[in-house]
């Protein structure tokens, strides 16, 4: 009984240490925040000149460097809203779909903390944010703590601490390093863009620091409670789920043979791009008198003729389908889903690599085709890629392609053909918009699908994105298999 009783005050006092020592560093990051307040909050003389001198020096040194402004905006929308809730929100989808709602359910709690504190502390304290000489960029509201800061900090943490457990020991270390290093760099961009002051991100750090330790301590706490062992915060918050939060745990490569497959592609690439190149070229300077030719002049003057201010709004709608943020947020969307689905990564490989070269493919080919857009009015104006080939319809094209590959041959449900009709429906709609608008030809369209399908084709034969359901003879998700739920999602989630 002894032996028994012993057993069990170790681990308890090993919590107890633990917890005193976490509590300590939170309790001190919690008054430092509070201290730091005050003095905002009564303008104290020494702060304020510091944070002033600050905030002229990072403007003197950065406002005459455009490339490096352009970094330092990049990195800062790492600590921003539309980045941090995208992240947090896959990741708790991804957990309740690999059936973790304790913490999904952190990260909801943790995330939505952390979008109350900001705001509300900013109208508290209510700072105005620095005047310098030349302004670089703009932020609306007040000044301390700053959003950016305390967003990186409770966001990035929070789902290190959730997905530690899913890495393997080496690079948990690594993992922790980069988190610090790039919440360093999203708070130092605030200061270098001249929106926030040098005590505001301390601020934002600080109070980032209290919050995500109150958390993560509760967290802790409701574990012993439920006579569960607590780990070492380093070993993140449920080590035991690491296995099942894992992105592709028992894929062993992603590609039997990756060496052939960049060589493949880049052969590939180059081909695709020579009968890009060979058509544009034909469609562009050499089919005069032909029916193409006929049907490039004809086609856009009959869709300026018919314009109205109703059709207009809607084409605008229909083309934002096909522009870069509307395909980046469906990819963003669609490959987490499908890594928490079906645990695999060569399907988001399959993805990724079909926007890629569709990308690549386009800038190259209207860069050397260098076509001129239809003698009609164009509607969105100058752009500074040439018409052939479409890059709305040939992103288009390959992202809905990409996604119906992979859905259909992964499950037998009738929504499947949606992703099918998808395929058909988007294409046309976004080229309608782009001809109506007077911004394509109907052979740029003609070129987008060249593009679509020879390279959605070369990807299928080299990555072979379903290859996994092929050698298991069946479809991942199967209709006849599903008794107690209709939800296929968490079908495909329930462990085996």
């Amino acid at each position: 009984m002894t032996a028994v009783k012993e057993a069990l005050r170790r681990p308890l006092g090993q919590f107890a240490g633990r917890s005193v020592a976490g509590l300590v560093a939170v309790a001190g990051a919690g008054a430092g925040f509070g201290v730091l307040l005050m003095l905002v909050r009564l303008h104290w003389g020494p702060l304020y000149h510091a944070d002033r001198e600050a905030a002229e020096w990072f403007n003197a040194l950065v406002a005459p460097h455009h490339p490096l402004v352009t970094v330092l905006r990049a990195i800062t929308d790492l600590g921003g809203r539309p980045v941090l809730i995208w992240l947090v929100t896959i990741a708790v989808v991804g957990l309740l779909i690999r059936r973790q709602p304790r913490l999904a359910v952190y990260l909801i709690v943790t995330g939505v903390g952390g979008l109350i504190l900001d705001p509300s502390l900013k109208a508290l304290v209510g700072r105005l944010r620095p005047v310098v000489d030349v302004p670089i960029t703009h932020a609306p509201g007040n000044s301390f703590p700053s959003g950016h800061a305390l967003g990186s900090f409770v966001a990035y943490g929070a789902l290190l601490l959730v997905f530690l457990p899913a890495m393997a020991p080496r690079w948990r270390r690594p993992a922790i390093a980069v988190f610090g290093v790039l919440v360093f760099l999203i708070g130092l961009t605030r200061i270098a863009l001249g929106v926030h002051f040098v005590s505001d991100v301390f601020g934002g750090w600080l109070l980032g620091v209290a919050w995500l330790g109150v958390t993560a301590y509760a967290f802790q706490l409701w574990r012993r409670e439920r006579g569960r062992p607590v780990p070492p915060i380093s070993e993140g918050l449920e080590p035991e789920a690491g296995e099942k939060i894992s992105p592709a745990p028992d894929e062993e490569r992603v590609l039997e043979h990756p060496r052939s497959a960049v060589a493949e592609l880049l052969v590939g690439w180059v081909l695709v791009f020579g009968a890009l190149y060979a058509f544009g070229m034909y469609v562009s300077y050499h089919a005069e008198g032909t029916f193409l030719d006929t049907l490039d002049t004809a086609v856009p003057q009959w869709f300026a003729a018919r314009r109205t201010d109703s059709l207009n709004n809607l084409s605008w709608w229909w083309s934002k389908f096909g522009d870069t943020h509307a395909i980046l947020l469906v990819s963003l969307v669609f490959c987490p889903l499908v890594l928490a689905v079906w645990k695999r990564w060569r399907p988001v490989l399959f993805v990724a690599l079909a926007m890629f070269g569709e990308l690549s493919l386009f800038l190259v080919s209207a860069r050397v085709v260098d076509r001129p857009r239809p003698p009609v009015a164009n509607l969105d104006g100058p752009l500074p890629t040439s018409a052939f080939p479409s890059g709305h319809i040939a992103a288009t094209i390959c992202l809905w392609s990409a996604v119906a590959i992979i859905v259909f041959a992964r499950t037998d449900r009738w929504w499947r053909w949606i992703f099918v009709a998808m395929v058909v429906i988007m294409p046309v709609g976004v080229a309608t918009s782009r001809m109506y608008r007077g911004m394509h030809h109907p052979t740029d369209f003609m070129g987008a699908i060249l593009l679509g399908a020879l390279w959605i084709g070369l990807l299928c034969w080299v990555v072979r994105p379903n290859d996994d359901v092929r050698q298991g003879h069946r479809p991942a998700i199967e209709s006849e298999r599903v008794h107690e739920l209709d939800d296929e999602l968490a079908r495909a989630g329930r462990e085996d």
